[in-house]
Formats: C-alpha cells, structure tokens, sequence
C-alpha cells in the first residue's frame, strides 16, 4: 500500500495521507455498513454507544460514536483485517493487530475534540506505539470538523498529562493543519501525534472510521482494552444513573 518513501516521511512527520484508496463502489459498500452500525440498538455487554447533546437548539440525544463492532459486524471485520491492517504493518515494520476500532460520527451539532495525543488515554499500559487508519466516509471540511494534525518536531515523547487536553504552554512548538478530505481517502498516524477537530456546524454528519493497530510483537490487547474502558468509561445504557461520567482524551 505505501512506498518506501512514503514510510520514511511517515516515521519523520508522524502521519501520512492516501487519497482515494478506496473507490466509489468500496465506499458505498463501507457507507453501508456504517449506516449499519448506526442504526443498532444499544445493547449491554457488547458493542459500545456513545450519545451527546446537540449544540442546537432543539438539544436533543445524537450519536457520538460507537465502539467495539468488530465482533459483531462480519464485513466491517474483514475490511479492518485487510488493507489497513497491511498498510499499518508496512509502516510497523512487522505485522500489525487490532488495538481498538471506532467510528465518530459527529452529526450535525455534533462538538469537537480537543488537542491531545492519543497516548494520553493511557494507551502506553497495553503498547509502546499504536497507528490510527482514518477511512473518511463524508468528505471532511473546516466547517465540519475535519481532522486537525499537529505538525512539530516529532517524537514518540508524551508532551502533556495523562488523562487531559493539551494545554496551551504544552503546544508552543505544534502548528495545527486542517486536512480536508474526500470520501474513501485514508490518514494514518502515529499515537504520539496532536491532533483536534472542531464542531460540526453544518446540516450534515461528518463520519470518519477510526481503526488503531499496534505492533504483533507487542502482543494482541483489544480485548483487555475494551474491558477496561467498558468499567471506566461505560457506554451510556451501562452507567450507574448515581454516578458522572466525563469524556477526558
């Protein structure tokens, strides 16, 4: 899937950008299936939903983001076993396994993320570098919420806090890029990488699938993953009506 030159900016930059490497029929095929995804009910102890409040007027309960389909979902299985999972191993250097999979689908209303490293939601317990495949399903814009990387001096150095946004004194050395893109582009990047969107203010979802690998040799941890999220930040149809629950990175 990449070249050699390709790997060699990706390991200097941290990220790398592929566009169209899925055609129209692949995309309509993968649009789908995350229609699918969306449309499933909530369900405990098994796939992970999670829900917020629209920025609009009307308030109302709108998706998020779900989590943990890959048992449930044959096709969206494969898809994550093929292609991405390769092109993650050419960048590793080895072969890659599954870390986490999501999709975000920040719907109209939908708010952003803030800066942060994905090594900060405590991925470092289970692996020393993961990589994320960004598969875009809506074309992503400035208005939407696109993707927004860090671009810096890169290393596999954690520059901020466990568990918390990047805070300002922390990003003196990031410049912040905006990367628009087209359905079925795909972006990867490495889990020491800032990055941040904003929210989608328009009148249609900005979907983006997120799937996350890490090295073989660092052993296969997903499932240990998931259980351990799924008792520190459940999916809402399993949280304690009693307790608060808040999203940190």
């Amino acid at each position: 899937m990449v070249s050699q030159q390709q790997i060699e900016a990706f390991r200097r930059e941290g990220y790398l950008v592929l566009p169209g490497v899925f055609d129209s029929a692949q995309m309509k095929e993968i649009t789908g299936w995350v229609e699918e995804l969306h449309s499933w009910p909530e369900t405990p102890g098994k796939h992970m939903m999670y829900f917020e409040e629209s920025s609009r007027a009307d308030k109302r309960r709108i998706l998020n983001r779900i989590e943990n389909f890959y048992p449930y979902h044959e096709m969206m299985a494969d898809l994550l076993d093929d292609e991405m999972r390769a092109g993650c191993g050419e960048l590793f250097g080895e072969p890659a396994v599954l870390f986490k999979e999501k999709v975000n689908f920040k719907m109209p209303g939908g708010g952003g993320f803030e800066a942060h490293q994905d090594v900060q939601a405590g991925w470092d317990d289970y692996v020393g570098l993961a990589v994320t495949a960004m598969v875009t399903i809506d074309e992503t814009t400035t208005e939407n919420g696109c993707l927004e990387i860090g671009r810096w001096r890169h290393r596999q150095e954690m520059i901020g806090e466990l568990w918390r946004p990047l805070q300002p004194a922390e990003l003196v050395e990031v410049d912040f890029t905006p990367l628009p893109s087209k359905p079925g582009d795909l972006v990867f990047f490495d889990s020491y990488v800032p990055h941040q969107s904003a929210p989608n203010l328009t009148d249609a979802p900005r979907r983006v699938l997120y799937v996350t690998y890490n090295r073989a040799s660092d052993g296969d941890h997903c499932e240990r993953y998931y259980a351990a999220k799924r008792k520190s930040y459940p999916p809402d149809c399993e949280r304690d009506a009693d307790k608060v629950y808040e999203y940190k990175v």
